[in-house]
């Protein structure tokens, strides 16, 4: 029995070290840094230190992907006008699109190294599998001549393992995709030299297409590695130690870069005044700090700063605003239809917790619970501008059952309790429209959970708790889909 217990520590940690590389390595290998396009040029703020050419008339630049704060990757392709070139600037432009794609070889050739080294790993890791099932379907074969609690073990421990098989095959079929990437670099690495020696020989139209889809298709692979299912909580990080027992706090996660700005509202009920701290160092170290009065008080602690503007829940009600900091006026408020307040559906700590409002990776997200629906919690996504429920889910968990919870990659996580021990037991994913029962470790330091948020630009949970101001790093796990690509 030691032997394939020992093989399944062994799959579990491979299986965390891919993951862990995937999500933090394979960015770089590709060459996505952080490169965009200036405003002038119609995109977003410049926050790079790429180059653009100096003379976009005369030639044209292909960059490779980057990445943004909220860990979204953009393509980046500056072309020339539209225009007859001379012989000599064709021959320039298809000299710097022959280097482009050879830096792009290169970054899909260490990738290459790295993913068929991670396959080995893989393989032998199902060779392993595939052993143990061997083995345990002679147990179950010759079943009466074992002792019955070493075959319920095993036959336990296999139904734990057999789901990662089709994980591995995942991973099988990821790395056949990057060897296709190669081969159509390697392609198009050949024709431009030919090019090169024979001006006229292949349309320039369709090979610059051709640079152009392979670089989309990258940032389609990119993209699949932004957002993950929940696996793991951090010990908790204690940031500052202030205010009453309930509360919250926040950045905001479309902030600009280098805004690191933190939003601090103390108290559940009959207060409107937040804090703003110029950076979050001032807020660790310092009490400087801006007071901004709301028109409103704020009801329980689902306050959420998005894009510049607060949302809360008017005291008393199941109204939400949107309150602008930048004009210091409501932009809008609507009626949330149905939802419970004033302590009809709160969450088990109370608090006028009835309507909590959150931002993932995906959006605006309210969670609240209905007469309609027994008193379960609600998912409904909502438009940030108007506040209009853009599509709702009904679950079936008790809203005053739930401790805290908080959206990751459009599935709401709940946890079991908000005092002593705590832990995420129940995933509903929006994507699936499907739920299930699971069992992630969380650390309630001191005892007592009043606000837990995520944010998706820092990947970490906020969460006030008795008083202290506390974060949570977060693991997701990752799979590829090549079919999807």
């Amino acid at each position: 029995m030691s032997v394939p217990l020992l093989k399944i520590g062994v799959v579990l940690s491979t299986m965390a070290m891919i993951t862990n590389w995937m999500s933090q390595t394979l960015p770089s290998l590709v060459g996505l840094n952080t490169t965009k396009l200036t405003a002038a040029q119609g995109g977003y703020p410049d926050r790079s230190t790429g180059v653009l050419p100096a003379n976009p008339e005369e030639s044209w630049q292909v960059y490779s992907s980057a990445q943004d704060s909220e860990g979204r990757c953009v393509c980046t392709v500056v072309a020339p006008q539209q225009s007859m070139c001379s012989r000599d600037a064709r021959t320039k432009q298809l000299r710097q699109l022959l280097e482009k794609v050879q830096n792009m070889t290169q970054s899909i050739q260490v990738l290459d190294q790295r993913t068929q080294r991670d396959l080995q790993y893989v393989e032998k890791m199902e060779v392993q599998l595939r052993g143990l099932e061997t083995k345990f379907r002679q147990v179950e074969e010759n079943h009466k001549q074992n002792i019955a609690k070493q075959y319920k073990a095993i036959k336990a421990k296999m139904e734990e393992l057999r789901p990662l098989i089709p994980v591995l095959e995942e991973y099988k079929a990821d790395a056949k995709l990057v060897l296709q990437f190669k081969e159509e670099v390697q392609n198009l690495t050949s024709v431009l030299s030919e090019l090169q020696e024979e001006m006229g020989a292949y349309d320039y139209e369709e090979l610059h297409n051709r640079v152009s889809n392979l670089e989309e298709r990258l940032r389609a692979c990119m993209q699949k590695l932004a957002c993950g299912k929940l696996t793991g909580i951090s010990d908790p990080i204690t940031i500052k130690t202030s205010g009453s027992r309930f509360g919250s706090w926040m950045t905001d996660p479309l902030a600009p870069e280098g805004d690191t700005r933190v939003w601090y509202m103390d108290g559940y009920h009959n207060n409107r005044f937040v804090r703003e701290y110029g950076s979050m160092q001032e807020f660790m170290t310092t009490e400087n700090f801006t007071s901004h009065r709301l028109p409103h008080p704020w009801s329980g602690t689902g306050q959420v700063v998005y894009n510049g503007s607060i949302y809360f829940n008017k005291f008393q009600s199941h109204v939400i605003i949107k309150y602008d900091f930048r004009t210091s006026s409501i932009s809008k408020s609507r009626q949330l239809d149905y939802a419970g307040f004033n302590n009809a559906y709160h969450y088990a700590w109370g608090g006028h917790s009835d309507i909590d409002l959150m931002v993932d990776e995906g959006g605006l997200w309210a969670v609240y619970a209905t007469n309609q629906n027994a008193g379960n919690i609600v998912i409904s996504k909502l438009n940030p501008n108007t506040l209009q429920i853009i599509k709702s889910w009904t679950t079936n968990h008790p809203k005053r059952s739930a401790g805290e919870s908080f959206m990751i990659c459009g599935t709401l996580y709940v946890t079991n309790g908000y005092s002593g021990g705590t832990k995420v037991y129940y995933a509903y994913s929006t994507n699936s429209s499907t739920y299930e029962y699971i069992d992630i470790a969380f650390q309630n330091k001191y005892s007592h959970i009043s606000m837990l948020d995520y944010n998706p630009r820092d990947r970490a949970l906020y969460a006030w708790n008795n008083g202290h101001q506390v974060l949570y790093n977060v693991t997701l796990f990752h799979v590829i889909r090549s079919e999807e690509l």
